[in-house]
């Protein structure tokens, strides 16, 4: 199998993977009820967003951050529906890819994974 090398490599992964969490009913009406995901536009702006994370392409302008807090205020973002995001994307990756990029990507999403839950959490507080 061979590593992530480029964004068509990307593209493929978020695809798959965005098939993965439409399929799934525990987590797919985040996507499909609560932000009314339009996957067509969707998928070059991931694409991009890990094209800057792993190949340091640059390009993503969002507030990642804000996407996930204003979410949350629709539908809370629990630990367990980050936990299936996580193993979708990393089975997603396994399946594709091998090497130090796929080991990077599951590392970075995991982190973000972790982030993005403790900012929900500091954010209910405050």
């Amino acid at each position: 199998m061979k590593d992530i090398e480029n964004q068509e490599d990307l593209y493929l992964l978020v695809d798959e993977f965005y098939k993965k969490l439409l399929a799934d009913p525990s987590i797919s009406y985040i996507f499909t009820d609560v932000v009314k995901i339009k996957i067509l536009e969707h998928l070059p702006i991931l694409v991009t967003f890990w094209s800057q994370a792993i190949l340091g392409t640059g390009g993503y302008t969002k507030n990642l951050t804000e996407i996930h807090l204003d979410i949350d205020k629709k539908e809370h973002l629990t630990p367990e529906l980050f936990n299936i995001w996580l193993g979708h994307f990393n089975t997603t990756v396994d399946e594709l890819f091998a090497g130090q990029k796929a080991e990077q990507i599951k590392t970075q999403a995991l982190s973000i994974a972790t982030i993005m839950q403790i900012k929900i959490i500091n954010n209910k507080k405050g």
